[in-house]
């Protein structure tokens, strides 16, 4: 079997400069059998136990591209710790070890057992000792005989640890052989050790005791980072105890955490640092109790979370690698060089806490590194290459600007950064002459301040160290400075304006010049912002002037023009200043609210650089449409009144308000609205409009109004009260209605004449109180139905569609009803109803069918409904005026000199036709017209109707050319 590490390091022959990931393999591929070989990836040599591993001809050792292969494995001389070492012409590293064991079973030694003899009620435990083994093991036994295998419970324990048998409490049925069976979980054999006989004694019965652990887990338990954990714990005892699991600390279990009560182990997955702690196991019965605790300690191997990257250093230079990892407990580290511990003699090597610092570099540097972080639980290597160079100057790859551009006055910097190592000497000069009055950086740049026109020229650097000399030149080129001529600026503008802002400049004519404006220090994009910005005109080679159109209060603010040569930048800022309209007021908040007023208070906004002069108040409600100016105390309110007080608000209505600034150029935005606010309750002070009635059934004095508004009812409980009396008598009848959307009520009564005069009032109420009531209205009862039917109705048929209905009216009106008008009803099938306003006496019934029979009765109206229907009449309607259908047949023509003869049926008119009066003949050869021959003008017609029709000879002769 594997154990230790998985080996996952560098071990190929890949160059030993790429990174440690690279030709990622693993050691040991398989778990390894006892019988079987195995295959290591490496490249050039293996360690077994610190020493080297010869390899010769006819040992069972070999090297198979790198692989490291064992033959005919020995589990003495093969099991250890097996490392690879890889190097090439860039060093050397060593590789993660690898524990090898390798996995077997013995059998159990063939020597008979003794017999356990225990009382009825007695604890035993019965042993295991399994053979010499390598490799995890799982135990089970066998009762008596195969396959009756003892199954674990509350009384029976099997321990996964030491492979013995516990039976807390004996019973008779307990008696038997007991065979314990050993499985390898590596190899998957098993083997079985002698059985061992359980006889129960006869000299008495075991009493009850206290429980007695006979199986526990060790007082520190090192648990690693995500594996699993089981603890076993069971006891002895009569009755038999039960276990039970708790952590010390008084937390509580995860989800994850498995607790199997009836084989007495605890089983953590996945462990993690919080899982980490002192637990107990606690058995009881009803004698006692007893309990052990254990402390699960959290470790992890090493695991990097910083490793050192591969480093190219010039000689002479200072090498800083960091190395850290998180462990638990924390790593400790140390350094190898090509397979070597680095040597901590020398001055030049520090190690501290995984910082490996080497100074004053030399080529004896050269090599592989790697850091390894270790604790107690593992070890991880890190794979880094540290290169030092050292080379003569070169400026092959880094040559001076061939020119350099300055401004007069100012000051320029001419880089040298040739290529060399170590870091030598740099010396300038101009043309011919070496400069000494200069400055040179540390980094060899030359720098020169105030420049003049006496400055340019060619300038050359030239590099030395002790492995060569190398130069390089560029010419220096002065130019006239940027000179920005417009003043910076101050502008006042009003909101709508359109201002223009200049920057015009002087400058040095051969160069190009680049305009770039930034408003509040945010670049401009012309083209967008809305199409506010815009450059003017055709910009001139010295003028980067803008316009802002239609400029807003988000356009004040600071710009900047910045101009830009090859040489040089200046810039110009002008401070813009918008005035407009009021910001809005701010802290808008209502204080009290009574029945009709409401007391509001604000804090002044922005007045946007214009005084604000005068404020607006607005209200709104649910029922209003939108914002409406309201009435305050005071009426007008100046620009640092603050406070007011809104008046004539109806009760019990929800608003809210809001406020606007004036000043000299306009309204401002309004503040936010208020929180919604309801004025207080009050007994109703509107009556509803509109009081009238009349009409109903038999008996019934029917009153109409219009409802009250709910924003006029002043309060919750709203309703009407009904007065009425008939007309001249003193005392009122009242009636309550509790709906507020009610608009009628119905008073019934038989004593009540018909048609009667009432005087009627409406009033209302809510929780408050009663309101007042409305004027008085008289309204008149339920009418009676006419008693009488129309006479004298005629019908008469006006056309194919058209019928006219007369007849003579009844009495206009009398005490007790009126008439108002007529209904005129046709009893066919598909009924019609038509009805007339007034004292008519005829009507007009349109769209009906031709030569149709209608009856037609009619009844008087009012508002009880209808009097008794009139006798009935019939009248019928006239043919439709509709052209003949059919054609005429049987036409027959001859000719005579100068007569055509034609000849035909006569055409009979169907039902819903008009009789036939004529017929026309068209001539289809001529565009002449057509002619009309009318029956009584035809000549010698008889019988089937022939007629003669008489054409002159030109016509005839056209007619013939038709053939």
């Amino acid at each position: 079997m594997i154990g230790g590490e998985a080996y996952d390091s560098w071990c190929s022959g890949l160059p030993l400069g790429a990174p440690a990931e690279h030709g990622l393999a693993s050691c040991l591929q398989d778990f390894l059998l006892y019988g079987s070989s195995v295959s290591c990836v490496c490249f050039h040599r293996w360690k077994l136990n610190d020493s080297f591993i010869v390899l010769r001809a006819g040992s069972r050792y070999s090297l198979v591209g790198g692989n490291l292969h064992i033959s005919h494995l020995n589990k003495e001389e093969d099991v250890g710790i097996y490392q690879c070492l890889a190097s090439n012409s860039f060093g050397t590293i060593v590789s993660r070890e690898a524990s090898l064991h390798i996995a077997y079973l013995e059998n159990f030694k063939t020597q008979r057992r003794s017999p356990v003899r225990v009382r009825e009620g007695q604890g035993v435990v019965l042993l295991c000792g399994p053979p010499p083994h390598s490799g995890e093991l799982t135990f089970t036994w066998i009762f008596n005989q195969y396959p009756s295998f003892v199954i674990q419970d509350t009384r029976r324990f099997v321990s996964q640890k030491t492979g013995n048998l516990y039976i807390a409490k004996v019973e008779p049925s307990d008696v038997g052989n007991y065979t314990c069976v050993v499985t390898n979980t590596v190899t998957k054999t098993s083997v079985q050790g002698p059985p061992t006989p359980l006889v129960l004694r006869i000299d008495g019965v075991m009493g009850e005791y206290e429980p007695k652990i006979e199986v526990q887990f060790p007082d520190i338990v090192p648990v690693a980072k995500s594996s699993t954990v089981k603890l076993e714990c069971f006891a002895l005892g009569n009755p038999v105890p039960t276990i039970s699991w708790r952590r010390v600390d008084g937390a509580s279990f995860g989800r994850k955490v498995d607790v199997n009560k009836a084989s007495g182990v605890l089983e953590i997955p996945y462990f993690q640092q919080e899982d980490a702690g002192i637990y107990e196991c606690v058995a009881e019965n009803t004698r006692g109790r007893n309990s052990v605790k254990g402390k699960l300690s959290f470790y992890a191997p090493p695991h990097l979370i910083e490793k050192p990257q591969d480093a190219q250093k010039p000689i002479d230079d200072t090498l800083v690698w960091e190395c850290k990892a998180n462990a638990k407990p924390k790593p400790s580290y140390r350094w190898l060089k090509n397979g070597d511990p680095l040597d901590p003699m020398e001055d030049r090597v520090q190690v501290n806490n995984g910082v490996l610092t080497i100074s004053s570099l030399k080529l004896a540097d050269i090599g592989m590194y790697q850091c390894v972080a270790e604790n107690k639980h593992g070890r991880i290597f890190t794979n880094t290459e540290l290169r030092v160079i050292a080379i003569a100057p070169d400026f092959s790859q880094n040559l001076l600007k061939a020119q350099t551009l300055a401004r007069q006055g100012g000051d320029v910097l001419i880089e040298c950064k040739p290529k060399m190592s170590p870091r030598g000497m740099i010396s300038w000069r101009k043309g011919k002459e070496a400069l000494r009055e200069i400055t040179v950086l540390d980094n060899g740049s030359l720098r020169i301040a105030n420049v003049t026109k006496m400055d340019a020229g060619v300038y050359t650097c030239v590099a030395r160290n002790q492995f060569g000399v190398a130069s390089s030149a560029g010419s220096l080129l002065v130019k006239e400075p940027t000179v920005i001529t417009s003043p910076a600026g101050h502008l006042d503008v009003t909101v709508g304006e359109s201002i223009v802002l200049p920057c015009q400049v002087s400058h040095d004519p051969t160069l190009d010049l680049k305009f770039t404006w930034f408003f509040n220090e945010q670049l401009i994009h012309f083209g967008t912002h809305g199409g506010y910005f815009e450059k003017v005109g055709s910009v001139s080679r010295s003028a980067g002037d803008i316009m802002i159109r239609n400029i807003q209060l988000r356009h004040a603010g600071k710009y900047t023009c910045a101009v830009q040569t090859k040489v040089d930048s200046v810039s110009i800022a002008t401070d813009v200043i918008v005035r407009g309209p009021p910001g809005p007021p701010v802290e808008f908040k209502v204080s009290e609210m009574t029945e009709s007023t409401a007391s509001l208070s604000w804090g002044p906004g922005l007045d946007n650089h214009s005084p604000i002069l005068s404020y607006i108040i607005q209200a709104r409600t649910p029922f209003s449409l939108g914002w409406q100016a309201v009435t305050t105390v005071p009426e007008l309110l100046g620009g640092k009144q603050l406070s007011a007080t809104v008046i004539d608000l109806s009760p019990w209505v929800e608003y809210e308000f809001r406020v606007l600034a004036t000043n000299s150029i306009g309204t401002g935005e309004p503040s936010k609205p208020s929180k919604k606010a309801r004025t207080k309750e009050m007994p109703p002070r509107v009556t509803p409009a509109r009081v009238n009635g009349g009409g109903g059934g038999r008996s019934e004095l029917v009153i109409t109004w219009e409802p009250v508004p709910e924003e006029l009812q002043s309060g919750p409980g709203f309703g009407y009260v009904v007065a009425f009396r008939p007309h001249g008598a003193q005392g009122w009848m009242q009636a309550a209605v509790t709906s507020p959307d009610a608009s009628r009520y119905v008073f019934k009564n038989e004593s009540i004449p018909p048609f009667s005069p009432y005087q009627v009032k409406v009033g209302v109420y809510n929780n408050k109180g009663e309101g007042p009531f409305g004027p008085v209205t008289t309204i008149y009862s339920a009418e009676e139905e006419p008693s009488r039917a129309p006479g004298r109705l005629r019908a008469r048929s006006v056309s194919a569609s058209e019928v006219e209905v007369t007849w003579k009216p009844l009495a206009w009106s009398n005490n007790r009803r009126r008439i108002l008008g007529y209904e005129v009803k046709d009893k066919q099938e598909t009924a019609s109803v038509i009805r007339t306003v007034g004292n008519r006496t005829s009507v007009l019934i349109k769209d009906l069918e031709g030569s149709s029979t209608y009856f037609m009765s009619l009844r008087a109206y009012n508002s009880a409904g209808l009097g008794p229907q009139s006798a009935i009449v019939n009248v019928t309607t006239k043919k439709p005026r509709k052209a003949p259908s059919q054609a005429p047949v049987k036409i027959m023509w001859n000719t005579s000199n100068s007569k055509v003869i034609l000849r035909w049926d006569q055409v009979h008119a169907l039902e819903n036709e008009s009789e036939v009066t004529g017929y026309k003949v068209r001539r289809k050869a001529c565009t002449f017209g057509e002619y009309y021959i009318p029956l009584e003008d035809c000549m010698g017609c008889t019988g089937e109707s022939a007629c003669i029709f008489m054409i002159s000879k030109w016509f005839y002769r056209l007619q013939c050319n038709r053939e």
